[in-house]
């Protein structure tokens, strides 16, 4: 009997939270045939082959805007799709999720769907926002279906008409549950981290501004990532006098046993959709600080699982950190409750669960082959 064939697509290979959503996806997948498309080398590279998929290199898909290279993109999407004839298309990121859509349409793939880990009009400001919001209205037309992340950014995008709401679902961002890590209260230093890719929107300067608002020696910080705003991260630890306070990690394999030796966790980003990066630190017990923005307040319950904050306020931050820092016992309390709440809201397996039927559905209404049970 035929198996359904599905390209999982997302533009780079590398750490990120939408790479961490395809590859959580991909054991859920055994009635498929499965091909997983995206730039370079990294850990989806290495999930895929974990899970018996097929990896697809793209060269010229690239996280920044280029004519040339985009062009060249959509030209190598619509012979793969053409080659392989999948019956899904599920793409992921802004830039795969345009350039996935249109090269599927062309190819004739009869599935298209997008996730918008976060939109990018969203993320952007001025032209770029303008540019990405009209791109999503054009592509709309072309789209199966819409997967958002959190109800925020179902509304946002409904209000700004790059998804209808008749094909739009909302599937919280899914997380597995490490073993309970075994915490005191002590009155040590507190162990603060940070987990993303150092550019905007993650606003780490903000970050620093506020940890330079703590008392020195009351706590370390590390920040986990990479990215393009590092040497501007690494200047301005060195002008706020953070050396001794705040370590750069870079990219890491091991972020789970990071953030199980960890007090808190804190994220100052200017926009998001849902991150995992969240839901990860409430599954290992850490009390959460965020922005209060896109679906952060859909994981992150105020007072009881962490504390939220304006995005770009570097006082309230330092002010929601300290609290934390100054307490033990709080930070205790908090993490056992983020961590209940993780298991209770956001498991993987419901994670894998809703996107299956997303998948079972739109097959059946296309009378297409079907994944065994």
């Amino acid at each position: 009997m035929e198996r359904p064939r599905i390209v999982l697509l997302v533009t780079l290979a590398e750490h990120g939270g939408a790479q961490t959503y395809v590859a959580s996806l991909l054991p859920a997948l055994e009635g498929f045939d499965v091909i997983v498309a995206a730039h370079g080398d990294g850990p989806l590279r290495e999930a895929a082959a974990g899970a018996g998929a097929r990896f697809v290199h793209i060269p010229s898909l690239v996280r920044d805007v280029s004519p040339w290279h985009d062009a060249r993109c959509l030209v190598e999407l619509a012979t793969l799709f053409r080659r392989e004839r999948p019956h899904i298309v599920h793409a992921n990121s802004s830039k795969a999720g345009i350039l996935g859509r249109v090269a599927g349409a062309l190819a004739g793939v009869p599935i298209r769907i997008f996730t918008a880990h976060g939109w990018a009009f969203a993320a952007h400001r001025g032209a770029a926002s303008v540019a990405y919001r009209w791109a999503d209205r054009l592509v709309r037309p072309l789209t199966t279906a819409v997967v958002c992340v959190a109800e925020h950014e179902r509304a946002a995008g409904v209000a700004a008409g790059t998804c209808r709401p008749e094909r739009t679902v909302v599937i919280h961002n899914g997380v597995e549950m490490p073993p309970a890590p075994e915490r005191r209260a002590e009155a040590a230093e507190a162990r603060i981290v940070f987990v993303g890719r150092l550019q905007t929107p993650k606003d780490p300067v903000t970050l620093l501004r506020a940890l330079a608002r703590l008392e020195a020696g009351t706590f370390t910080a590390e920040l986990v990532g990479d990215g393009p705003e590092r040497a501007a991260v690494e200047a301005e630890i060195r002008r706020l006098g953070l050396d001794d306070s705040v370590r750069i990690l870079g990219g890491r394999d091991d972020v789970g046993g990071i953030l199980g030796r960890a007090d808190v966790f804190v994220l100052a980003s200017r926009s998001e959709g849902l991150p995992l990066s969240i839901l990860e630190a409430m599954a290992a017990g850490l009390p959460v600080v965020a922005s209060r923005v896109g679906g952060v307040p859909e994981a992150v319950v105020e007072g009881k699982t962490g504390f939220l904050v304006p995005a770009g306020d570097a006082a309230a931050l330092a002010e929601a950190l300290r609290r934390l820092v100054a307490d033990p016992e709080l930070r205790l309390r908090l993490g056992q409750a983020a961590r209940e709440r993780a298991q209770a809201t956001f498991a993987i397996e419901r994670f894998r669960e809703a996107h299956l039927g997303l998948y079972r559905r739109e097959l059946a209404a296309d009378r297409l082959p079907l994944p065994s049970p």
